[in-house]
């Protein structure tokens, strides 16, 4: 248990177990096996407790925003920082894209490695059929590019209880913010005794994710064993480009997001960081965009001191909303599969691609994994490109850009609650002086009555007539 409390808090650690994993996929398969259906498992736990406790630190969240000054203006700060901040990451990844031009350079044998993967997953006269949202083939709700459109009833849900069994994250979320804002408006006595039911659900959920995120290095360990076993390593390295180029913007940018938070925070860059290194790993490990929910939470306020109630709102809402990873990602591949297939981009189609990647992050919403797959045909069928066949390309990768699109968002989210919170006074612990003990300072006095003077001149009388006698019977000796 000590062992696994240690991998799960560390960095290193966590490395070690990705290592480990990948070693294990090329030389010992039945334990890579093992580790990932125990990652399934621990995915299926923090995914159970997540969506309750989503449910319930936005109730928290929306109720306590209420009464900060100006909440209107706040709110709509807040929304507005958010769509910034996805819009300049789909304009970094865009011109990232254009810069570092993945998919141009690629050799022959690369190209060929991607044609013939193409090639054998078109099975049906060169057309790719991608199920990602869960909803058939022939749906009618979807649209001429092949990206499911979302149904009425997922943003607001006829019945609640089914959104929440059904998992439908928009749903939940809009019906929470109705609940949330008739409860705000009932008196504190009329709510005291629900909000101690919230409470401790709120606790009990955040003590059953705390304790399943131990599992979180076998998530690793398996996560890196199933990503060996049933990756190409010919396909990999032929989008060695596009990987490369993702993986470092994502560093830079989740280091700008650092800087953001630490200069309103006002603390370190090295110790924002070490803060934030839980809840980063538990994203770019676990690939949930809810699993880092409680840890956030728990950083961001009471460890860096930003206003709980703001951050609980922001926090559950900008892991369903603000996919700022998705943005930079949509941006990237639509250049990258422009790049690939010889088609020239001018500053107008630029232009395009980063308006489209940002509204294809908004599209996204509640989307994870390869879901997330299908709105990049948002942003290619702009351009003409072959959108089926690109999709063989990005599903082939997908999961190794997960993580890191998951990071990049929930660090994005929590510089939002950073720059909203300027102004606000902060809640972090003011550090206890140290007293010094003064040496010296105190006097001891020491107060006797006549009568205690009287005993104590008779008792040292006594010992000294004592003292007399021992020496004269010494001496007659």
């Amino acid at each position: 248990m000590k062992a696994l409390r240690w991998l799960s808090n560390s960095f290193p650690g966590l490395l070690l177990c990705l290592v480990a994993g990948a070693g294990a996929g090329m030389v010992m398969a039945p334990l890579g096996t093992l580790a990932w259906l125990f990652g399934q498992l621990y995915l299926s736990v923090v995914n159970m407790a997540s969506v309750p406790l989503l449910v319930v630190a936005t109730f928290f969240g929306l109720r306590q925003v209420l009464t900060l000054p100006r909440p209107g203006l706040r709110t709509g700060t807040l929304l507005g920082v958010g769509v910034a901040l996805l819009a300049l990451c789909a304009v970094a990844g865009t011109l990232a894209g254009v810069l570092m031009a993945p998919g141009a350079g690629l050799t022959h044998s690369a190209g060929g490695e991607l044609g013939q993967l193409i090639m054998k997953q078109v099975a049906d006269g060169g057309e790719v059929r991608m199920d990602l949202a869960g909803r058939g083939a022939d749906d009618s709700a979807a649209g001429s590019s092949g990206v499911p459109a979302a149904e009425l009833e997922d943003i607001v849900p006829d019945n609640f209880y089914r959104a929440l069994a059904q998992g439908h994250t928009l749903g939940i979320l809009t019906g929470t913010i109705l609940f949330g804002l008739a409860f705000a408006a009932l008196s504190r006595e009329q709510t005291s005794m629900l909000s101690n039911v919230f409470e401790g659900i709120y606790r009990t959920f955040e003590s059953i994710i705390a304790h399943a995120n131990l599992l979180l290095p076998v998530l690793a360990f398996g996560l890196a064993a199933h990503l060996t076993m049933h990756s190409d390593s010919a396909t990999v390295q032929a989008m060695a480009g596009v990987l490369c180029s993702f993986t470092v913007l994502c560093l830079l940018l989740s280091v700008a997001a650092a800087l953001a938070i630490a200069r309103c925070a006002r603390l370190p860059l090295v110790q924002v960081m070490t803060e934030l290194k839980g809840p980063m790993m538990v994203g770019l490990a676990s690939g949930s965009a809810t699993a880092p929910i409680p840890h956030a939470i728990e950083v961001m306020s009471t460890r860096l001191g930003f206003p709980r109630g703001l951050v609980e709102l922001t926090v559950p809402f900008g892991s369903v909303f603000l996919r700022a990873g998705s943005a930079l990602y949509f941006g990237l591949v639509a250049v990258f599969v422009a790049n690939l297939y010889g088609h020239p981009i001018g500053a107008g189609e630029l232009v395009w691609i980063a308006g489209a990647a940002t509204v294809a992050a908004c599209l996204s919403a509640g989307q994870n994994g390869v879901g997330t797959v299908a709105y990049a045909g948002v942003v290619m069928s702009a351009l003409q490109l072959p959108v089926e066949a690109a999709g063989v390309l990005l599903l082939a990768v997908d999961p190794i850009c997960d993580g890191p699109r998951n990071a990049l968002s929930l660090i994005c989210t929590c510089a939002v609650v950073a720059l909203v919170s300027v102004g606000l006074p902060s809640e972090r612990p003011a550090p206890q002086p140290v007293q010094m003990e003064q040496r010296g300072g105190v006097v001891l006095r020491l107060v006797f009555t006549r009568v205690q003077m009287m005993l104590l001149g008779a008792c040292g009388l006594a010992a000294a007539a004592l003292i007399v006698l021992m020496g004269i019977g010494v001496g007659a000796k």
